[in-house]
This record gives structure tokens, sequence and C-alpha cells, in this order.
């Protein structure tokens, strides 16, 4: 009898030192079912900016060049700024929060233009630490993603409060400067279409065949880091 009891006892005890290894396990396992399954589906490339990403259509021309395999979400807001002394910063505009909700995989920025205003050059000794921190905000989403920025396209018309010479001599340099503080891949939209005039509607907004280089220009950066080749 006593034989028995010591063998129910040590029974129990192994069920209650087994018991919780196997919820574990279960737990474990439902845990990377979800985390699987949320990756499942097209590849979401968020794409943020002001008015040249809002309007321009480049997101558009990104989808067709990506396939079915992405799926390409416009978060431009016309007139905001990386700089968050302005009258309209990005990060607080709605779009930025539909960007977050977007949960991307891939983020490509295209911001700066409007920071060239002379009104908010005052402001541009913070503009790395403010773009920083819009960077950031994206980095720490759940999708971990890929951030690539693009660095201002160029300005062709001198009829408004854009300086082209400070576009090219401050803004694109911090941007550039930028990146490579944090390890970020940099699409040169400035240089593509340098020489191209003729691809703006008024020297500072691209029209369809500007939008046209900078959507190759943003799929040929991403092929570089991902092989579309292999993915699609």
């Amino acid at each position: 009898m006593k034989k028995q009891t010591k063998l129910l006892a040590l029974a129990a005890v192994m069920v209650f030192l087994v018991l919780p290894l196997a919820v574990f396990e279960l737990t474990t396992s439902q845990n990377e079912t979800t985390q699987s399954a949320s990756h499942n589906g097209p590849i979401r490339v968020a794409c943020v900016g002001d008015s040249i990403t809002a309007e321009s259509g480049y997101p558009s021309d990104l989808q067709a060049l990506l396939g079915a395999n992405y799926t390409v979400g416009n978060f431009g807001s016309s007139g905001s700024t990386v700089s968050l002394n302005s009258w309209k910063p990005y990060m607080n505009q709605t779009e930025f929060q539909m960007a977050l909700d977007f949960n991307p995989d891939i983020v490509i920025i295209m911001l700066g233009t409007n920071d060239d205003l002379m009104g908010l050059h005052q402001y541009n000794d913070s503009f790395e630490d403010d773009y920083g921190k819009l960077i950031t905000s994206f980095q720490q989403t759940k999708n971990n993603p890929t951030v690539i920025i693009a660095n201002s396209p160029p300005i062709f018309s001198n009829a408004t409060d854009l300086s082209p010479a400070y576009l090219a001599e401050t803004i694109i340099p911090k941007i550039q400067h930028l990146a490579n503080t944090m390890n970020l891949p940099e699409i040169d939209v400035y240089d593509a279409l340098g020489d191209q005039p003729d691809s703006f509607v008024d020297g500072v907004h691209p029209n369809s065949q500007g939008a046209s280089v900078i959507a190759n220009e943003v799929y040929n950066s991403m092929d570089s880091i991902y092989d579309l080749n292999q993915t699609s």
C-alpha cells in the first residue's frame, strides 16, 4: 500500500512538471504560427513624403513595377516638412499615423523640399535630429521595416520661396549624412533628375515622366537590397 502511495505521488509530481512544459510548447507553437501568419500576403511598401509623393504618381508606377507580391501605399502629405518646428511637420499629419498603421515591411521616405523654404532655414540645425525621430518611429513598429531614404529632386524654378542652391548645398548633404550615420540605403533622386527640367510640371513637382524616373530609382534600390527577381 505504501508502495502504491509513493507511485501515485511520483506520478502526480511528473504531471505537475510536464504539464507546464506542454503548455509552454503549445503557447510557443501558437505564437510562431501567429507570427508567421502576420507576414503572409503581399509585402507592404509605404511611400512617405510631401506633395512630390502625394501628387506625382510615383507610388502607382512603383506598384506596377513591383507587381502583385507587393502592396504600395501612398502616404504623401502635401506641404509637409521634416522639421518639427514648421507649420506642417510630417509627424503631425494624419498620413504619418496612417503609414504607421499600414504596418509596412519597407518604408521609402522622400522629404526635405519644403524644409528648403526660406522661413525654415533657421530650423535646419535640427533637421537631422527631426528626420532621425521620424525614421526611428517606423523602425520601432512591429515589422521592424527596412527604411530607405530618397533625397529630394532638384528644383528648376526661381519663382517660389524655394532655393535651388540651398537645397543642393544644405538639405541634400544633410540627408546624405543622415543616411550614412544611420546606415540606411539612400536613393539619389536628385542626381537622377538633375538634367531633366522637362520632367517637372512647374520646376518643383515632377510630371508623369519624372514620376517614372523616381519609381525606377526606388525599384532599383529595392532590387539591390532584396534581389527582386528572387522574391517576385
